[in-house]
């Protein structure tokens, strides 16, 4: 599969790898098609791995993930719209307001999401919400944490859209039974909700490696 990357930070760059190593081709975007860090990133990965602009990796892309930060999310994605429409955005993103300090809220407020924002900006594309609520080294390893005892959300308002992005989960190593399908694309709220909590248990724990496990009765 072709996987467009907007953002050239290390959540895009660690999941272009991986995917590289996965046998799909990549190519991570930024605002410039020169820009260092994914010229860096294309020139030392292994595999079909191409930097350019948000664009430019759009228009090649099957599937586009957005990687960037949740605050410039919709402006880094109004710039490649002309190649979204019919295709699935997977939104990994979260929109923080560190203004008052730590915690941070949530940019979008309580009743609203990013995943929605941008489904709504985008209404052509299909837009899916999943792996915001961990570190990207867990996003790509699951068995790093609790022997991957720990759950991914999915949410999404197209059921063929959220098969393509659980399939993807399900090669990245996350296991069927862990993958857990909120519904709606509403649903991403929850998702992106667990955001300050999950910085105020990694602030507490020391560790980054935090995620969550639901226990079922």
């Amino acid at each position: 599969m072709r996987i467009g990357i907007l953002g050239t930070g290390i959540v895009g760059q660690t999941l272009g790898t991986h995917w590289l190593g996965l046998g799909h081709e990549v190519g991570l975007g930024s605002r410039t098609s020169g820009n260092p860090e994914g010229q860096r990133w294309a020139t030392g990965a292994s595999g079909p791995a191409t930097c350019g602009s948000f664009q430019d990796v759009a228009a090649d892309a099957e599937l586009i993930v957005n990687a960037t930060p949740g605050q410039v999310s919709l402006i880094a994605l109004e710039q490649a719209r002309a190649h979204l429409g019919g295709k699935v955005i997977l939104d990994v993103a979260n929109a923080l307001d560190f203004s008052n300090g730590f915690p941070p809220a949530l940019a979008v407020g309580t009743n609203d999401s990013l995943a929605e924002q941008i489904q709504r900006a985008f209404p052509d594309a299909y837009v899916v919400k999943s792996l915001n609520t961990m570190p990207v080294e867990i996003m790509v390893a699951p068995q790093a944490v609790g022997d991957g005892e720990h759950d991914v959300f999915v949410s999404g308002d197209d059921a063929a859209a959220k098969q393509v992005v659980v399939d993807l989960l399900l090669t990245t190593g996350w296991h069927n039974d862990r993958i857990t399908d909120l519904g709606p694309l509403s649903t991403a709220r929850a998702a992106e909700l667990l955001l300050p909590l999950w910085l105020s248990v990694m602030q507490h724990s020391g560790s980054r490696l935090v995620t969550f496990s639901v226990v079922k009765a």
